[in-house]
């Protein structure tokens, strides 16, 4: 199994294919792996359930989480993710539909490094998650 630089947590495919599409155009996508609801996210990260056989020291240099998911929603996968030593020092970029003040002022008090509203429009969408992703793999100075 493949261990992810990035991990994308979405559970809508279009969602999730026009965000490996951006990605994949700035060759930032090499090493990145698609979970498609909290539970699997948090299994992905923590290393147990069908990920039981991932080495968790190798933890993803940037988690891309939607809030709306299926199962465990993306602020219970935030804060399970702040709560633990090693899992805390990913950072982690909401990247949602949802631009409600309450889910906004939610994931900063649980640690999110930054919050980004899904654009609607398909090149603004292309646009804002190469940017997330050449600022978060390539410009920003991660702890060892």
């Amino acid at each position: 199994m493949i261990d992810a630089d990035i991990l994308l947590v979405e559970d809508n495919p279009t969602d999730a294919e026009l965000t490996m599409r951006a990605l994949k155009k700035n060759n930032l996508a090499n090493k990145l792996h698609w979970v498609k609801d909290g539970e699997e996210a948090l299994d992905y990260i923590f290393a147990r359930g069908k990920y039981a056989d991932r080495d968790p020291g190798n933890i993803p240099k940037l988690i891309l989480l939607d809030l709306r998911m299926p199962k465990v929603d993306g602020l219970e996968v935030l804060q399970e993710i702040k709560r633990d030593e090693t899992a805390s020092r990913i950072p982690v970029v909401v990247l949602t539909s949802s631009k409600e003040d309450e889910d906004i002022v939610e994931s900063y008090k649980l640690g999110v490094n930054s919050y980004v509203s899904k654009p609607v429009e398909f090149d603004e969408f292309i646009s804002a998650v190469s940017t997330l992703g050449f600022y978060w793999m390539l410009i920003n100075q991660p702890p060892e």
